[in-house]
């Protein structure tokens, strides 16, 4: 059956018919309101700063002529137009400076002050120089002469500190020696390649570390 012959045909609408918006006709041009003219005034002009939302109507000579001397700034001294300038780079929003109005609450605030903090990650917060630290926190011991990491290796093996001097290595070499040579052990050779490793360390640490 062909859709047009349908009962239900003309009850199908995309938008059901009701109460159409009634169309506004167009505003009616007034004249123009420059003295002693009669033109029409289709073109706006803004009444001033302080009439933002007022505008005047007049012709497109006269609009030219008002546009050439208008001054929103009239009556404004060099002060006052400074400020609003400055203003007018927010919107005329209030504003405030990095960390006056915001950052840690008082109950954060509480819990970081006693927190560890080794890396110095607090101490910008809320804009706050010298983050005050725990009293258990203690920064790492910093190294008195750049230490390479192949000596920082060797060292580690010996059990030694990056300040150890070579009284310390001979000292420390000599105790390592006597406690995992196999002669000390009875003659287990299990600790071998923890002496081997010790040696390679002494024989490296002699030639960098420096005396006392």
């Amino acid at each position: 059956m062909p859709i047009d012959s349908s009962k239900f045909f003309d009850s199908i609408r995309v938008k059901p018919k009701g109460k159409q918006p009634e169309v506004k006709p167009r505003d009616t041009v007034v004249n123009c309101e420059w003295t002693g003219c009669q033109n029409k005034g289709a073109h706006r002009a803004p009444k001033g700063r302080d009439n933002q939302r007022e505008y005047w109507h007049f012709c497109l000579n006269h609009v030219r002529e008002y546009n050439q001397n208008y001054n929103f700034f009239s009556g404004m001294n060099a002060d006052a137009v400074a400020r609003y300038q400055k203003d007018a780079l927010t919107g005329h929003r209030p504003t405030w400076k990095m960390g006056a109005n915001g950052g840690v609450k008082k109950g954060a605030e509480a819990e970081i002050n006693g927190a560890f903090d080794p890396f110095s990650m607090f101490q910008e917060l809320n804009g706050r120089t010298g983050w005050r630290k725990g009293p258990e926190a203690t920064q790492p011991k910093a190294e008195t002469r750049k230490v390479m990491n192949a000596e920082r290796k060797a060292l580690q093996v010996m059990g030694l500190g990056p300040d150890s001097t070579l009284a310390d290595v001979k000292s420390k070499y000599k105790a390592l020696v006597k406690q995992h040579h196999p002669d000390a052990n009875g003659g287990d050779r299990s600790t071998e390649d923890r002496l081997i490793e010790i040696i390679k360390a002494y024989n490296y640490l002699k030639t960098v570390v420096r005396e006392a």
